[in-house]
Formats: C-alpha cells, sequence, structure tokens
C-alpha cells in the first residue's frame, strides 16, 4: 500500500490498493461428484462480492480456490494480470477470515495479528505500527495484550479481520466468519464488515448461506447451486427481479401460484396479470408472491392491481409485524406479512373469513416453473 493510500485510510478514506479478480472456466470434481462446473466470474477492483448459496453448492470450495488451497482440475483464476492456479497460498497476498477465525490461544491479541508480519521479515518498529492501526480500525486499540481467550465471541471475529488485513491485502477473502455469533451481534458485525469495507476499498469475496447477510452487505451477490451459478446480480435487483424459481425462493420468503401465459397474456385462474414486462414466452411458470407485497383491499375489482382472494387460515404475531397464512380455493398456502399497526389490524379478517389481497404490477415476478 503506497503511503498515500495509507493516510487515506487513517483519516478514512477509501484506498484504491485493490486488485480485479477473473475467475474463467474453473472446473473441480472429487470423484463422479463435480463440486464446480465450468463456472466464470469476474470481481471488480474494490468489490465486495458475496458467495451465496445453500450448503454443498460449491461456494467455500470456490473461495479455497481463490485462495490456494484447492486447485481445480481446470480453468483460470487471475488477480490483476497474474495467473494464480499454480501458485502456493502463501505467494497470493489475499487476506483470509475463516469461519473458526484459526487464531492461535497461545498468543496475545497483538500476537496474532503481528504473525502475518512475523512471516514477511516485516521490520519490528513498522509491525508495530501496522498492528496498532489494524487495531485501530477494528476497534480494539485496548486490548492488544489480551489473551484469546479471553475475548468475546466478537472480539475474536475482530482479531480475525485484524489479522487478515494487517499486511495491506488488495485482495480479502472471508469463509462465513459471522456464522459463531449470535443474530443481534451478528447484524451488528455486518454493518461494520461493510464500513470497514468502504474505508479500506480491497477487493472482498465473502461466503455465506446467509440471505440477509447477503443482501445486507454486498455490491454484488452470485447465487450458486449444484457447482454453477444461477445468478449474479445487485442485491436490489436480485430479490426484486430473481430470474429462476430456485433465487426466488432461497432469496427471501415466497409462496409460488401457477400461471398459464399464451400470446403474451399471463393467466392467474380466471384473472389476467397486469405486469411490468411482456412475459417469457414459456407456457409454464410461476407467480412469485412475496409476503410483504400483499395487502388487504375491500370489495370490488381493486384498479391497477393484481388480486389474490381466499380465507384466513391462521393469524401469527411477530412483534413489529404479523403474519397471515391465507388459503386458496386450489387449496395452495400463502403467506402475507404486514406490520403491526392499528390502522392494518383493523382491516384485517378473523380466521375462516374470507379475504382480497392486491399485488402491484411492479411486483408481479414470474418465474419459469422447471428453472433452478
Amino acid at each position: 500500500m503506497a503511503d498515500e493510500d495509507r493516510k487515506a485510510v487513517a483519516a478514512g478514506g477509501r484506498t484504491t490498493a485493490s486488485l480485479p479478480i477473473t475467475i474463467a472456466g474453473i472446473t473441480k470434481s472429487y470423484g463422479t461428484f463435480r463440486a464446480l462446473d465450468d463456472i466464470s466470474l469476474d470481481v471488480a477492483s474494490g468489490e465486495f462480492l458475496t458467495l451465496l448459496g445453500p450448503s454443498g453448492s460449491g461456494k467455500t470450495t470456490l473461495l479455497m480456490v481463490l485462495a490456494g488451497f484447492v486447485r481445480p482440475d481446470c480453468g483460470s483464476v487471475r488477480f490483476g494480470d497474474d495467473e494464480m492456479v499454480l501458485s502456493p497460498p502463501h505467494k497470493r497476498g489475499v487476506g483470509m477470515v475463516f469461519q473458526n477465525y484459526a487464531l492461535f490461544p497461545h498468543m496475545t491479541v497483538a500476537g496474532n495479528i503481528a504473525y502475518p508480519l512475523k512471516l514477511r521479515k516485516v521490520g519490528r518498529a513498522e509491525s508495530e505500527d501496522r498492528v496498532r492501526r489494524a487495531l485501530d480500525l477494528v476497534q480494539l486499540s485496548e486490548l492488544g495484550e489480551r489473551r484469546i481467550n479471553q475475548l468475546s465471541g466478537g472480539q475474536m471475529q475482530r482479531v480475525a479481520l485484524a489479522r487478515a488485513i494487517v499486511f495491506e491485502p488488495r485482495i480479502l477473502l472471508m469463509d462465513e466468519p459471522l456464522s459463531a455469533l449470535d443474530k443481534k451481534l451478528r447484524e451488528q458485525m455486518q454493518i461494520e464488515l461493510r464500513h470497514l469495507h468502504e474505508r479500506l476499498g480491497m477487493t472482498t469475496v465473502y461466503v455465506t448461506h446467509d440471505q440477509r447477510e447477503a443482501l445486507t452487505m454486498s455490491d454484488r451477490i452470485a447465487v450458486i447451486s449444484d457447482g454453477r451459478f444461477v445468478q449474479i446480480d445487485r442485491p436490489r435487483e436480485l430479490y426484486e427481479r430473481p430470474r429462476t424459481r430456485f433465487v426466488a425462493d432461497f432469496i427471501g420468503e415466497s409462496s409460488f401460484l401457477p400461471v398459464d401465459v399464451a400470446n403474451g397474456v399471463a393467466m392467474l385462474g380466471d384473472r389476467k396479470l397486469l405486469l411490468p414486462a411482456p412475459p417469457a414466452p414459456d407456457s409454464r411458470q410461476y407467480l412469485v408472491v412475496r409476503p410483504e407485497k400483499l395487502d388487504i383491499v375491500g370489495e370490488g375489482d381493486p384498479s391497477g392491481l393484481n388480486l389474490i382472494e381466499g380465507k384466513v387460515k391462521e393469524h401469527v404475531y411477530q412483534g413489529e409485524s404479523f403474519l397471515l397464512y391465507v388459503t386458496l380455493a386450489d387449496g395452495v398456502e400463502i403467506v402475507m406479512r404486514q406490520p403491526t399497526r392499528r390502522e392494518v389490524l383493523a382491516t384485517v379478517p378473523g380466521p375462516g373469513e374470507p379475504i382480497r389481497l392486491a399485488i402491484h404490477p411492479e411486483d408481479t415476478i414470474l418465474v419459469m416453473r422447471d428453472a433452478g
């Protein structure tokens, strides 16, 4: 990192000391199981990209390929202009934060953070200065001499992060680093990690199976399933415009209603759907119903909205919001979520009573039945 970049970081600015990543045609098999199936991806310099998918989807295997701990069967990985497939981990210059933190219990906090500098034979004075700055960045400036077994889970996570960034890598890789934390601390650390990324500006590839975490932290999200990318997009586009049923089901809560499409018209039962764009020509599609996109409406056809009718099955109070489970005429069940406000609660029918729900055309999403 250049002196001007270091000054920018110390002052809270963003450094440009980062590298783009180019992944091309990566395949990795274990026996007959193909963990990665000819995948390609470009990660921009300074981007925060999240690999999101269920267990066994290939996301951690890909991260280990980037780190150098797994060698692919074929394909290319480039950091900037340099090919990395045959380069060992210690020569890749990447920072790595593991799921279990991998801290040394016999060392102090400062000793753990200084370890990568020791391996790189950084002088004592410079090492102490870098450790001090890393501790400041993760807000642990007073805990340098504390032992690892004296730290909370959140503090250990910060130490692991400080150790990963202390030698000023241009690429940072993180493998589900928040999974061991409780919900409140995890959400707090998501924001802090995002802010730290904005200050440092290093290219970051982050692995998680938590869709809310991915939506909170990422510039882009690459959804992976069965060793292939299903959709790569910005968080809002991924949530609002999923391309497949798998993505719609994995990102957020969804119900799916069968839709027939013919001659450019989508029909939900005997009702024509109003859509934000013409539907795909495939006749076998689903309407994606997001719980928070539904509103209760009164009698008459709501102007400019798509109508769904059913009966209330159950009302579930959840504090700031409530859920309504609604059974449609064909027996399919959907869920509506609304904020807990007096004016909303006053319009909610009781169990067994009919209910009319509406979706705005802009929130009316169709995906292929057989996709994903």
